[in-house]
């Protein structure tokens, strides 16, 4: 029993520092949305989506709804305050009809949030209100997982990992990996499934990453070599034309 609960409480602090680094991976998109002082194409759907999870997940961790899941508390809580950051600063940038869109669903966000919150403190009890918040952490615990999806389709349409990180891609796999453990340590199916199924998406993700990794970059290579045969080309062409001229100015004379 001793083991277990060691083992347990490891696996959580791993799972922690995983985690964090999950959460601290888009710093390099927000510098450079600060530095141009705009969002581009970057969508700001996935951190409030995110930020609704880590809430949920947040709240589920805490003792009176889920006893012995502090660290699933710390980490998710962590991860609420980064991702509020984020989402304040794409707001602060977007154009003005994606910042109605984004403050929107940011509002909507904490609305169920405060509604899952006060149903499960006002009208539930016990295991009604850890079954309750563990559906609903479970829920959106899935669909963050589930964001990739969209990468992995385009790593195996281009047959290029160009645009899947590799560090990205193991730290998913870490972190899912990490929490699955945790949540079959602790017996809890809320921790366990969802993060079971994040293991099994890094694990695509990084066996996708071996496949194609060789082609990495072929893309812009290939693009960059286009373009300086291209560039050749026509500056080739302009100064066959520009001596024709000279010729034609010379002949008049």
């Amino acid at each position: 029993m001793g083991v277990v609960h060691t083992l347990h409480f490891f696996f959580g602090i791993f799972g922690n520092a995983t985690a964090l680094f999950l959460f601290l991976a888009p710093i390099i998109t927000f510098k450079r949305v600060i530095q141009n002082r705009s969002t581009e194409q970057f969508s700001g759907l996935p951190y409030v989506m995110t930020l609704l999870n880590c809430l949920l997940s947040a709240w589920y961790g805490l003792p009176f709804v889920s006893p012995n899941n502090l660290l699933v508390s710390t980490i998710n809580g962590t991860g609420a305050v980064i991702e509020t950051i984020y989402v304040l600063i794409f707001i602060a940038f977007a154009p003005s009809k994606e910042k109605k869109k984004i403050s929107t669903l940011l509002l909507l966000v904490l609305t169920v949030f405060a509604a899952v919150a006060l149903v499960s403190m006002l009208a539930l009890h016990g295991s009604k209100r850890k079954l309750f918040c563990g559906i609903a952490a479970t829920i959106f615990s899935i669909i963050m997982y589930g964001s990739p999806l969209s990468i992995i389709r385009l790593v195996i349409k281009t047959k290029s990992v160009e645009f899947m990180p590799f560090f990205l891609s193991l730290f998913v796999f870490l972190c899912g990996a990490s929490w699955f453990a945790f949540g079959l340590l602790g017996k809890d199916p809320f921790v366990a499934i969802p993060n079971g199924f994040g293991f099994g998406l890094g694990t695509v993700q990084l066996i996708l990453y071996a496949i194609y990794c060789e082609k990495k970059g072929f893309t812009k290579k290939s693009t960059f070599d286009e373009s300086l045969t291209t560039g050749n080309v026509k500056s080739h062409q302009e100064e066959k034309q520009s001596s024709n001229n000279n010729k034609s100015k010379l002949e008049q004379v």
